[in-house]
């Protein structure tokens, strides 16, 4: 304990040294704290509320990496690359592995585009990639549903495929049918064949599998990346892909 407190505060020092020590000590069982004595602390000293937060979301955040580390461990790297879930491509022995979970409404996915864009082309002979749907109607309505329902469909005209998921996510707007049709039209893909498979009951099997797979292994928002079976919430640059897939 003492040397975890004396590395912390000179890392950290002054409030939120002081937060890093109750916790601490309340997870050590060395403190009895509850809700109702840490909100009379709080209340007590205010100037300590700011890093409490960072510091609560910083355990909970090693929480969920923990537990999706573990996760990974139980159900096997293999599982996102199923090929009934995820669009698969890229070698099957390569050394680096790139999974995305996406929504094609979510703003943050569509900043991440350039970078994974870019990587993709550069690397898509010697990484193995996996593209796998999690609409999160909550947030972005029926049109995110409709556009994952699309890219399912769309994975049965494989050769396309990559072309018609870019253009996707390269939209400003909502996705609505039209938008589909036409960027599928200019992917290269048979319309009328999308339009048939979009209707066949095997897709929403597919879809809700791959949302089921995301609550599985903790994914709770979009993007969430698993660069080379590590975990990486939110949006990310060239910079931080390319070192990230490096580590």
């Amino acid at each position: 304990m003492r040397v975890f407190v004396i590395t912390l505060a000179g890392a950290i020092g002054g409030a939120a040294l002081a937060v890093a020590i109750i916790l601490t000590l309340a997870q050590n069982g060395m403190m009895p704290i509850n809700d109702r004595q840490m909100q009379t602390y709080l209340m007590q000293h205010p100037d300590l509320a700011p890093a409490m937060m960072g510091q609560a979301q910083m355990l909970d955040e090693r929480k969920q990496k923990m537990a999706q580390a573990e996760a990974i461990r139980k159900i096997g790297h293999s599982a996102f690359f199923d090929p009934a879930i995820a669009f698969v491509t890229g070698p099957a022995d390569a050394k680096t592995t790139l999974v995305e979970f996406y929504d094609y409404d979510c703003p943050y996915c569509r900043a991440s585009l350039p970078a994974v864009k870019k990587y993709y082309e550069a690397h898509k002979n010697d990484t193995r990639f996996s593209f796998i749907e999690f609409p999160i109607k909550q947030l972005h309505g029926e049109s995110a549903m409709q556009a994952a329902r699309a890219s399912l469909a769309a994975r049965r005209q494989p050769a396309h495929y990559m072309d018609f998921h870019f253009a996707l996510l390269g939209q400003e707007d909502a996705i609505t049918e039209p938008v589909i049709f036409v960027e599928a039209q200019k992917a290269g893909m048979d319309v009328g064949k999308l339009k048939a498979d979009m209707a066949d009951p095997a897709i929403e099997k597919s879809l809700q599998a791959s949302i089921a797979l995301a609550h599985k292994v903790g994914v709770d928002g979009t993007p969430t990346f698993v660069l080379n079976g590590k975990f990486h919430p939110g949006a990310l640059d060239e910079e931080t892909l390319a070192s990230e897939m490096k580590s």
